[in-house]
């Protein structure tokens, strides 16, 4: 028996995608939108209850947003390619949600690090860590991913970060960083990194004026580490 696509069983006004184009897609439960990025069913399992399934393995939307997408893959009915939709579909939603503050609008203290960068790193299962490139007027001239994985003093170099501030000409930069754990608490290792980069941006003469952790809807902001 060939793949079910989602809805067939149903009358056409009542499709999910019909509705989607009627009404929005925020009439769509969670599990009919699932349903339509992972496209048809298998021989075994219909599209719907392979939407079911997934929403019904994590925890909240989040959990899913935070999911690697080897783990999504090993789900049975959603493969590779329906695996890359999703990962791809949530990583969109991240971006959508870190537009809605524009470079335009100056940082003024790290509640506006955490509601520009928030949305983008609170789903990510590993840290990252970021440096904003501000003018003389604390608006964000770049974004520069320095970073992947475990936060490791030894293996961030200041010329990865200032590299790209000399060559923009910054006026100064923030560092910010996730912890997948949803807890910001600083770490002593969160805390050599910032000091080991403010004494290199004072010799550049581009000051670090904050590093920001995020966590899962929390920040904690380690401006008192930066010294004179």
């Amino acid at each position: 028996m060939p793949p079910t696509p989602f809805g067939e069983d149903r009358r056409p006004h009542e499709r999910p995608r019909e509705r989607l184009r009627r009404l929005g897609a925020s009439s769509l439960a969670l599990h009919e939108l699932l349903a339509l990025l992972i496209g048809s069913g298998t021989p075994h399992d219909s599209v719907d209850s392979i939407a079911r399934d997934l929403q019904g393995r994590f925890a909240s939307l989040h959990a899913l947003a935070a999911a690697d997408v080897a783990i999504l893959e090993a789900i049975s009915g959603v493969g590779a390619a329906t695996a890359a939709r999703l990962s791809a579909a949530m990583e969109l939603g991240r971006r959508a949600a870190s537009e809605m503050q524009p470079d335009l609008a100056p940082i003024r203290g790290p509640a506006d690090v955490f509601g520009r960068m928030g949305p983008r790193l609170r789903d990510v299962p590993q840290e990252e860590f970021h440096a904003l490139l501000l003018n003389t007027r604390h608006r964000v001239i770049r974004e520069v991913l320095v970073t992947k994985g475990i936060l490791d003093a030894s293996l961030i170099h200041p010329r990865e970060v200032f590299r790209a501030a000399v060559a923009e000409r910054a006026a100064g930069i923030i560092l910010v960083h996730n912890h997948p754990s949803g807890d910001p608490a600083p770490s002593a290792e969160d805390r050599a990194v910032t000091r080991q980069l403010a004494d290199a941006g004072r010799a550049l003469g581009i000051p670090v004026l904050d590093h920001v952790v995020i966590g899962r809807g929390a920040y904690v902001s380690l401006v008192a580490d930066l010294g004179p």
